[in-house]
């Protein structure tokens, strides 16, 4: 009986053991996605750089450095939604940047890059900054239980904050509910009209700790003005300079939690969106105002991930991506001295443009992939879109994509692993006009909309006149060459109508 018994226990061992290792060759996947970093604010791709970012660099160092990789688009709110659906923003209306009360864009049931992972069993998690709507057409009932939340489309567990540090409402909602709201100071929100009789920059710039340039001047919360009205809800508001440490937080412990099992979470920070308020152990570390203070925290958080991923012996089989939403800007509302201070930082690494634009410098971001298991160290050249990361990861799970949803994303897994050196054929850029690229042209439909954002002096790239740029030659797009090869610039603009029309 004792020998049976042996038997039993040494068959169940190894059952358990074949179990966990059949478990553990699905790699778990980190996404970290930063907020208005651009093309060469990381010392990774801009040594020269006075500010230096050790631990991305590390990360960088240790997987594949991507040097032609792009949003789909110029500004945050599209940008996220091309990640999450796989298709194109502009397709859908209303995918502008969102106010802080806007309905949720993605609904109920529709197949996103977290529903992929959930479908193939991952636990799976959002921390961080959202900017997709919550809610039904009305919005969301931030005094209740919200609706149509990032836990409807395939996310286990949210921790986010609705939009932007800048716009209101000020408070974390963690899966469907505001954390520490008290019942007795309901929120309200309006965009529209003032809601109760909290100040605001415009009417009590005395109040304030950072001035605003221009717009920013509605409530004031935690010394700073915003975009938009706020009333109530103070015990749940945030402490901008805190909001890093507990997003990183937050995000060690759903991978602490989830480590016997596949996961995938996306780590959305804020840094380095406005309001810069770094936390104190930052301030004055970079020599480069608020703005360097807030690359640094940024660093610290990427650095706090790879620690618990060292810790917990998790290093080899997870696939971490760093990205970029958009490109970078300086002066984006608040007298932080971002221009002043910039010194010899490059964050547009020469390109033309940034946060915004049509040109390089607006959608062009740094991407780093480090998968030590599959993912050999070094730079790639290869064209990759992060529309694109919901079609490969779907074929790296062996899971079915919806053809009718997910009209735009490609299968790029060989790109993203560093197999493939080319990646895709074409690059679709729109910000406020369309832009298409194959290996060596860009082209950039004809626009009448400013050719400036004078609030942030950045060049937009609209211009009435069709733009033909030859990258190879000339990736900080200085000579239009429309002119000079209209052979090149006719294929373009047929192609470019071709993906507009969904063929």
């Amino acid at each position: 009986m004792k020998k049976v018994f042996l038997v039993i226990v040494f068959f169940l061992s190894v059952s358990c053991l074949w179990a966990q290792s059949q478990t553990n060759t699905q790699p778990n996947v980190v996404i970290i996605y930063a907020d208005d970093i651009g093309y060469g604010d990381l010392s990774c791709y801009q040594p020269k750089n006075r500010v230096k970012t050790p631990n991305t660099d590390k990360l960088a160092s240790q997987g594949l450095r991507c040097m032609r990789a792009y949003t789909s688009s110029a500004t945050c709110t599209p940008s996220r939604y091309s990640l999450m659906t796989g298709e194109y923003a502009w397709r859908k209306n209303g995918t502008n940047v969102l106010p802080g009360d806007a309905p949720a864009l993605i609904k109920s049931g529709r197949q996103t890059l977290a529903s992929i992972f959930q479908k193939a069993n991952y636990q799976t998690g959002i921390v961080g900054k959202w900017h997709l709507g919550l809610g039904g057409a009305e919005g969301a009932d931030w005094n209740g239980e919200i609706k149509e939340t990032p836990n409807d489309i395939g996310f286990g567990y949210s921790f986010i904050l609705a939009a932007t540090g800048d716009r209101v409402p000020t408070v974390y909602v963690e899966n469907r509910k505001v954390v520490g709201l008290d019942s007795k100071e309901p929120i309200q929100v309006s965009y529209k009209e003032k809601v109760g009789n909290e100040p605001t920059g415009r009417e009590n710039p005395e109040l304030l700790k950072m001035k605003p340039s221009h717009g920013h001047d509605f409530t004031i919360v935690n010394g700073v003005s915003r975009i938009g009205y706020m009333a109530g809800g103070k015990a749940a508001r945030w402490i901008d300079e805190d909001m890093a440490d507990i997003f990183t937080q937050k995000a060690v412990k759903f991978i602490e939690q989830n480590r016997e099992k596949p996961f995938f979470l996306y780590f959305s920070t804020h840094d380095i969106h406005v309001p810069r308020m770094p936390h104190a152990r930052f301030v004055g570390k970079s020599g480069m105002g608020a703005r360097g203070d807030a690359l640094l925290e940024f660093d610290w958080s990427v650095g706090e991930i790879m620690n618990v991923l060292d810790k917990y012996g998790l290093t080899e089989n997870t696939i971490v991506i760093l990205s970029s939403d958009n490109g970078a800007v300086l002066d984006d509302g608040y007298q932080d001295k971002a221009v002043e201070l910039l010194g010899q930082h490059y964050p547009f690494a020469g390109l033309r443009g940034g946060k915004g634009s049509i040109f390089e410098a607006g959608t062009r971001v740094p991407f780093i992939v480090r998968y030590p298991a599959k993912v050999k160290k070094g730079v790639s050249h290869a064209k990759i879109s992060q529309v694109d990361l919901l079609a490969s990861f779907a074929t790296l799970l062996g899971q079915e994509i919806n053809q009718n949803e997910v009209k735009d994303s490609q299968n790029q897994l060989n790109a993203l692993l560093g197999k493939d050196k080319k990646g895709r054929e074409l690059v679709i850029q729109h910000a406020g006009t369309w832009a298409i690229q194959d290996r060596t042209w860009k082209y950039i439909e004809p626009s009448n909309k400013n050719k400036m954002n004078v609030d942030i002096n950045i060049e937009l790239g609209n211009n009435p006149e069709p733009q033909l740029y030859h990258l190879g030659k000339d990736p900080s797009e200085q000579e239009n060459l429309a002119d000079k090869y209209p052979e090149q610039l006719k294929r373009l603009v047929e192609l470019l109508g071709k993906v507009k029309q969904g063929s």
